[in-house]
């Protein structure tokens, strides 16, 4: 099922939360909205669900007009970050209650082959008989999921759903999840603030801020492409420093990088900690180190240039380096944008 928004606008009070959105999401397509607290994301996920009505714009499954349709007609499946299960119903009885009270009827010898089929699909067969209560964080919002899927909804909706989840968790849960939608084909459309799960998960991250989206691709695209300063630090550590462009250069220190497309001015250098390399001798920016951060993969180094601006780098687990030590930063990559 595609899902077409055109121009999708949603005001809250004096707030406008979505400002003018349009989206296409294919067919069996993984989409993650990503973005900080207040960018539209939930909003967005909300209209597409039909828990919230678009001021403007339209919203359509495939070729019909889904803007004004109620939630219970739109064949959405949706998982919520704190599971939303019924305490005093069993995990299957929790996974049948949709199929229960859905519109399409089903007999009780169908709905138990369909929550013996999800308990296999979300490996937790033989938990069928125990309440939430009596199973990890984890199971639990795999009852969700398999809750969300029981009525075979056209489209699942996910918002934050790992979110209340330990890291370890966390990670385990999407590798299966990535798993279960190659599996099912569901055209998916999902909600987090977390770059890693967007990354790790979607064929397709769309970025937004301030209720407008201001990059989208696959996660390749939008990790080794930034088109914004904003895109560059919201998906991971970058050091920025000041530069001087001059026909499509950057120059700082003892470094020449390309700006192309960047006006002649102040500009500023973005750099990951990874794309930065250490020497005892230039060329390069002078800096001193200032502490030394060891961690189970690698060792980070804290670091202050000539000019007084804070940068972090990555060096090898058994690199010899301490506090106080002076060198010079070189960039293997590196990005421009002009002054903020």
């Amino acid at each position: 099922m595609k899902i077409h928004l055109e121009n999708v606008v949603k005001t809250f009070e004096s707030f406008q939360a979505v400002k003018g959105v349009s989206l296409d999401i294919e067919s069996g397509e993984l989409v993650a909205l990503l973005g900080p607290s207040g960018s539209g994301k939930t909003t967005i996920l909300r209209m597409v669900a039909g828990l919230e009505y678009a001021d403007g714009g339209a919203i359509h499954f495939g070729d019909q007009d889904a803007t004004d349709i109620p939630v219970r007609d739109r064949g959405v499946g949706f998982v919520f970050q704190h599971y939303a299960l019924f305490p005093h119903m069993t995990v299957a009885d929790n996974i049948a209650f949709g199929m229960k009270v859905s519109k399409v009827k089903r007999d009780r010898a169908a709905i138990d082959n369909r929550v013996t089929d999800l308990l296999r699909l979300v490996r937790l067969e033989g938990l069928g008989d125990r309440f939430p209560a009596q199973i990890s964080g984890g199971q639990r919002q795999r009852v969700a999921l398999a809750r969300a899927l029981s009525v075979d909804p056209k489209v699942l909706l996910l918002d934050e759903p790992f979110g209340a989840l330990d890291a370890n968790v966390r990670r385990d849960l999407r590798r299966w999840l990535r798993e279960i939608h190659s599996e099912l084909g569901i055209t998916t459309l999902f909600v987090t603030h977390d770059q890693e799960e967007a990354l790790d998960l979607a064929d397709r991250v769309v970025i937004l801020k301030d209720g407008q989206i201001v990059q989208q691709g696959t996660p390749q695209e939008v990790c080794r492409d930034p088109k914004s300063a904003f895109v560059m630090k919201f998906l991971g550590d970058a050091n920025v420093i000041a530069a001087e462009v001059k026909d499509g250069r950057a120059h700082v220190g003892g470094l020449s990088v390309e700006a192309a497309g960047v006006a002649d001015g102040r500009g500023e250098l973005y750099a990951r900690p990874s794309d930065i390399d250490w020497s005892e001798e230039g060329p390069g920016i002078a800096a001193e180190i200032t502490r030394v951060l060891d961690r189970a993969d690698g060792r980070r180094v804290l670091a202050t240039t000539g000019a007084g601006e804070a940068m972090e780098f990555d060096v090898e687990p058994e690199r010899v380096v301490k506090a106080g030590e002076a060198g010079y930063v070189t960039l293997r990559r590196a990005k421009v944008f002009a002054a903020g």
